[in-house]
């Protein structure tokens, strides 16, 4: 993790820094669109930061189970060292996803609405967060020239794949939002777009494998692209839904967003980790 300043005994690390922005960026964008649809967008912003919470916490306790129990079990304070690393996405989106659920069922609001709102704000905070991540990708040849030279070896930067793919995902769910064929169509379909995009960005880096070149990452997208297909058989049945209309200046201003994040992510990610 690439330290930024310290204040006394805390260090601000520039993975910190970055998930930071992308949840404030993805919380603004949501309640923006709760507002704008009639919701109580000040509790459900309540929500979300629950969410993030619980996400974390799935994040960290899925990496462990996963990837090393052995080592954490037998140093249990490490657990908390959530700054050296040691995150899970699936789990992030798993913990993150059943407090949401239990916090909306609590206070009986619509869940495949909220979903389909969430959707776009959780993918571009995701896609932010990226940036900030340590350089692990598998080894690359170094006449790429965007390969980034970690010890004297150049490493595939898979961050930035992750990234630029999720806001493709971002301006794709962000317009289906405004025009979606079923309730929970955009939520399902962000669901299954992340799980492609994590199963691509997972050949170029190195995690225990299950069988060949498939990793454990790719099991569990697999799980969570079967999960989705059977949600979309589910929710067809819900098509009565309200459309917005869509136009060119909703395109090109979505393809102008997508364009600019991706130029922005990638100066910054380059400068800070190259």
């Amino acid at each position: 993790m690439k330290p930024i300043f310290s204040i006394g005994p805390l260090t601000i690390y520039f993975f910190g820094l970055m998930i930071a922005i992308g949840a404030a960026v993805g919380l603004y964008l949501f309640n923006r669109e709760a507002k704008q649809r009639g919701l109580d967008h000040k509790l459900l912003v309540d929500g979300a930061i629950y969410s993030l919470i619980g996400g974390v916490i799935g994040a960290r306790i899925i990496y462990i189970l996963i990837y090393d129990p052995a080592y954490y079990f037998s140093n249990p304070m490490k657990i908390f060292f959530i700054h050296e690393g040691g995150l899970s996405i699936h789990g992030g989106i798993l913990g993150g996803l059943l407090v949401g659920y239990l916090f909306l069922k609590h206070y009986k609001i619509p869940i495949w609405e909220v979903l389909d709102i969430v959707a776009p704000s959780l993918i571009i905070a995701q896609g932010i967060s990226r940036i900030g991540c340590d350089v692990f990708g598998g080894p690359i040849s170094n006449t790429l020239p965007w390969g980034m030279e970690v010890n004297g070896e150049y490493l595939h930067p898979a961050q930035a794949y992750e990234f630029l793919l999720d806001y493709l995902l971002f301006g794709y769910l962000w317009l289906r939002l405004k025009r979606p064929s079923y309730s929970g169509q955009v939520f399902i379909h962000y669901l299954i777009g992340f799980m492609v995009i994590r199963g691509i960005v997972e050949f170029t880096r190195l995690n225990p494998m299950v069988f060949g070149p498939f990793s454990v990452s790719h099991v569990m997208s697999v799980i969570g692209i079967v999960i989705g297909i059977i949600l979309i058989i589910y929710r067809k049945r819900y098509k009565n839904i309200s459309k917005n209309n869509l136009n060119k200046n909703d395109y090109i201003k979505t393809a102008a967003m997508v364009v600019a994040l991706m130029v922005v992510s990638l100066v910054i990610y380059y400068l800070v980790q190259g």
